[in-house]
């Protein structure tokens, strides 16, 4: 199927856009993009890998074993992570294990520095509504769904679509709470198969071997993110366009009819105007219609919303300052969750709406930022105004944010957001040559710094260079480096 998207649509649409080492996919609303995710090949963690690994070496004393599973390092299993001792009935891993034994596992955790990656032997594989459990019996159903009798009643729905010649147990997502029948049963086929195919890898394998790789982002956005209201998949890749057609059809057939093959001449996020999007997740000021504008703060303890009025173009011309600030914080209210999305932003947000004597002003934009909110797929907790008047929330770090994957901190100020001046620098250097100088005995010093720097000593600082040079005793030579920051500088004894 050949496709050039067309206009806006009120459904959601995903575009995925393929590059050899880069995927990237925007989910698009109404033409306006909602979220983006992106997946490097040199940045896919292995986590969910399920491989045939085989025991090199079993460590008593720390009651754990390496295995080789085919990665750079050998991998580490420790005797909790091996399926059935759990509960503290714990054998020894020597009674379990034995070098040169071949072993399924599971990776748990990627390899992080000098550690290898953490494995277990307790599969587990993720469907869009339920997780398979292949050498389980059980059925766990997750907390966050209704109460009790709900959990109980799904829980006997489930039992309900299970074969009855089939083991396995299974643990049921949140997103699985209003599913059909005929959904449940899709991802309980799914899952079953994919676990058949996994078995008969491993039985035709010799260790070490790869039996599962987790899926890919585009995978994944079939698997999770589609939903009811998805109209169109839009892939601007032939050959990814055909892979992920065949594993539509395989597993998740109703989506199938959904992928469409973009041919046009302009690239889709370009069409679609993601690219620009791109860029404006990736500032610090959001604008808004109203003439208002968000300011928003990533730090790796919380995330900061300001939400400010700007020009208040509108309290001119109504002359309610009440509305005019009710109507820009609703707006801003919208915007914000659509930003969450947007940047992934997670953990601590606090926002700062523009103050509201009304409290039904307050109230009706704390219920529009829930509306907003409530079509986010990952979970979100809003705990209302603080004593101050600030909203706090909280959203769970499902990956690493946009400017996280996209952005690294700035060489220059170190992530800071803001470099010393060149007076402070100077100043610094000055303390250095006087130190230097009690130390060391030199004919001359010469300082190497920023040109902007050097040129502050030849102006302004020119009579303290010289009284301090007049001080040590020494000539004091300077050099402008241009490839030095503002803060950076040498002090060279010559």
């Amino acid at each position: 199927m050949n496709s050039e998207p067309g206009g806006q649509s009120m459904n959601e649409e995903f575009l995925i856009n393929f590059t050899p080492r880069e995927t990237r996919v925007a989910l698009m609303l109404q033409g306006a993009v909602q979220e983006l995710h992106v997946e490097r090949a040199g940045g896919r963690g292995i986590v969910g890998n399920v491989y045939l690994g085989r025991v090199v070496r079993v460590l008593p004393g720390m009651q754990s074993a390496f295995i080789e599973a085919g990665l750079e390092r050998t991998a580490f299993l420790h005797v909790a992570d091996i399926l059935g001792e759990k509960n503290g009935n714990v054998r020894p891993i020597e009674r379990l294990l034995a070098e040169g034994e071949t072993v399924m596992v599971q990776a748990l955790k990627d390899p992080i520095g000098t550690k290898g990656a953490r494995l277990s032997t307790q599969i587990s594989l993720a469907g869009r509504l339920l997780v398979y459990l292949p050498q389980e019996k059980h059925i766990g159903i997750s907390q966050r769904i209704g109460d009790e009798a709900g959990r109980e009643a799904l829980r006997g729905r489930i039992q309900r679509l299970l074969p009855a010649d089939e083991g396995g147990g299974f643990i049921v997502r949140t997103m699985a709470e209003n599913a059909s029948d005929e959904a449940l049963a899709a991802d309980i086929a799914y899952l079953r198969r994919l676990w058949q195919e996994i078995r008969h890898r491993a039985k035709n394998a010799q260790a070490p071997f790869l039996l599962h790789h987790d899926l890919t982002l585009a995978q994944r956005v079939l698997r999770d993110l589609t939903g009811p209201e998805t109209t169109r998949i839009v892939v601007d890749s032939r050959e990814n366009f055909h892979k992920l057609s065949v594993f539509a059809q395989e597993y998740m057939p109703q989506l199938a009819p959904l992928l469409a093959h973009y041919t046009g001449e302009r690239p889709l996020f370009d069409l679609f105007g993601v690219e620009d999007e791109i860029q404006k997740a990736l500032a610090r000021r959001v604008d808004l219609k109203s003439g208002g504008y968000l300011i928003i703060d990533q730090t790796e303890a919380l995330t900061t919303i300001d939400v400010n009025t700007g020009a208040f173009v509108g309290a001119r011309h109504s002359g309610n300052f009440d509305d005019t600030v009710f109507k820009n914080n609703l707006e801003a209210a919208q915007t914000i969750a659509r930003q969450l999305r947007l940047r992934n932003l997670g953990g601590i947000i606090i926002v700062d709406f523009i103050d509201m004597e009304s409290t039904d002003h307050r109230n009706a934009v704390l219920a529009e930022l829930n509306r907003a909110l409530a079509r986010d797929h990952t979970r979100v907790t809003v705990n209302g105004f603080t004593q101050l008047g600030l909203v706090e929330m909280t959203r769970k770090r499902t990956r690493e944010s946009l400017e996280q994957i996209l952005c690294e901190p700035c060489p220059t100020c170190g992530g800071r957001g803001v470099v010393k001046t060149t007076q402070t620098v100077a100043y610094e250097i000055l303390r250095e040559l006087l130190r230097e100088a009690r130390q060391f005995e030199a004919r001359e010093m010469r300082v190497l710094a920023a040109p902007a720097v050097i040129d502050l000593f030849h102006d302004e600082e020119s009579q303290a260079l010289a009284m301090l040079s007049d001080f040590i005793g020494r000539p004091v030579s300077l050099q402008a480096g241009p490839s030095y920051s503002q803060e950076q500088y040498d002090v060279v004894l010559m």
